[in-house]
């Protein structure tokens, strides 16, 4: 399979009343735009676009989502199963917006998966998205039975985000792009005829199930993975939009969809095929809760890990907590195997930094890789603007903010300065491959 990415870099972005792409400037047709999203779903009452440029006093707070502006040459859509029909991914011509996102925000309310995104100051450190021009899509919906809700689904506005994302990169879909990327990725049997006598290196994402109700989680070609087994697959599929993400996860643990169109790791591993080891594929598997499941995701996971020959395995689990168990008893499994494995994930080790960092940790987990601990407080000033709800962070139950604590007092307070726990900054902890994060001995 392979997958060509054309690439236009964004160096500003611009309101106007035409949508245009020249010299690394994307004008975009506000007002087009809005008509066609609430055309495309009347359950959205109220919608703006708001530039956020990196280095400006700007604060994004709930956040939603943060998607990639693509298209794809040939037209079909860019999400299948999700903004159009399931048709096949992994395959094909892309062209993209680089150096921009469209990120989701909702205008008055947020969730516990919500979280904060900064744009200049010490709070910018903490988000890859700081450095991106985010095309902010703020919103209201008319789904009150989730309106109070901790956990909320955001379908429309999360709809409406992969809409605009469309949307934009169709904006460039007949110009020449500046540069192009390119993921080949051949049948396991052309690649055990090249192997040069290489590793084999298998990736194991564990995207999040974790809600038995449907509608808050990871999607697969728009299936809920709840519903769904350990399966093989190309890495050009997660990178063509196949895999979207949900609104579960607590904040910083999510792997929004961006980073699932430019999952860092993935592209790692490609640079190296073929030189320092020979990349035989992802294993998509989940992260229920019953330990049935559990098990039987480890068993499988590990058998195709066997019959794909692999002598090492990648293995990286969105979030934490209950999902810690699967990522632990698959790391395990793929041990007792004969195949070492390197995992990847953030931690939570309590805001003193001197708790169990994992629920369940087992002696064979030797390659841990940490991208942060969720605990850890972060207490910053005010920024000159805010886009969205400051308040959300104290009402809706966000996690890592809080309503009123009685050392810390509100997480949101009067003043506009916040104090919350890192939990709270959007996909902070990046760990798709983006982290910046690094761990320094004492």
């Amino acid at each position: 399979m392979k997958l060509k990415i054309g690439n236009f870099p964004v160096r500003d972005v611009c309101l106007g009343s035409e949508n245009g792409y020249k010299d690394g400037v994307l004008t975009v047709d506000k007002a087009a735009a809005i008509a066609y999203l609430k055309e495309c779903d009347d359950h959205i009452t109220d919608l703006d676009i708001v530039i956020a440029r990196p280095g400006d006093d700007t604060r994004i707070v709930p956040v939603i989502e943060t998607i990639e502006p693509r298209c794809r040459v040939d037209g079909r859509t860019l999400f299948p199963g999700v903004t159009d029909a399931v048709v096949p991914a992994g395959e094909g011509e892309l062209k993209a917006l680089k150096g921009c996102c469209v990120t989701v925000v909702g205008k008055y309310y947020g969730s516990f998966g919500d979280g904060v995104i900064d744009m200049g100051g010490e709070g910018a450190m903490h988000t890859y998205w700081s450095k991106l021009i985010n095309i902010c899509l703020v919103g209201d919906t008319d789904e009150e039975f989730e309106r109070h809700e901790q956990q909320k689904c955001n379908h429309a506005l999360r709809w409406a985000g992969h809409r605009l994302a469309e949307y934009l990169g169709n904006i460039v879909r007949s110009q020449a792009a500046e540069e192009f990327e390119e993921y080949l990725f051949e049948s396991v049997s052309a690649r055990a005829a090249r192997n040069n006598g290489l590793p084999n290196v298998v990736l194991v994402l564990q995207p999040q199930s974790q809600m038995e109700a449907l509608g808050y989680n990871d999607l697969w070609y728009g299936w809920d993975l709840n519903r769904f087994l350990p399966t093989f697959v190309s890495p050009t599929e997660v990178l063509d939009g196949a895999l979207i993400s949900g609104s579960f996860m607590p904040a910083s643990s999510k792997w929004s969809t961006y980073e699932m169109q430019n999952f860092p790791t993935i592209k790692e591993l490609f640079a190296e095929d073929g030189k320092s080891l020979n990349f035989v594929g992802v294993i998509l598997s989940m992260l229920n809760v019953a330990l049935e499941q559990k098990e039987r995701a480890a068993i499988m996971v590990g058998n195709m890990a066997r019959n794909l020959g692999a002598d090492y395995a990648i293995v990286t689990e969105e979030g934490y907590g209950n999902p810690d168990a699967d990522y632990v008893r698959c790391q395990v499994v793929l041990e007792d195997l004969g195949i070492p494995v390197v995992g990847i994930s953030n931690e939570c080790t309590g805001r003193d930094g001197f708790s169990q960092p994992l629920v369940t940790l087992d002696s064979k987990l030797n390659a841990l890789v940490s991208t942060g601990n969720v605990s850890e407080l972060s207490d910053l000033p005010a920024c000159a603007t805010v886009i969205g709800s400051l308040e959300a962070m104290n009402r809706d139950g966000m996690s890592g903010s809080w309503g009123y604590d009685e050392k810390l007092g509100k997480s949101a307070r009067d003043d506009g300065s916040i104090i919350m726990e890192d939990n709270n900054w959007f996909c902070g902890d990046h760990i798709s491959g983006f982290s910046v994060k690094t761990m320094v001995e004492y």
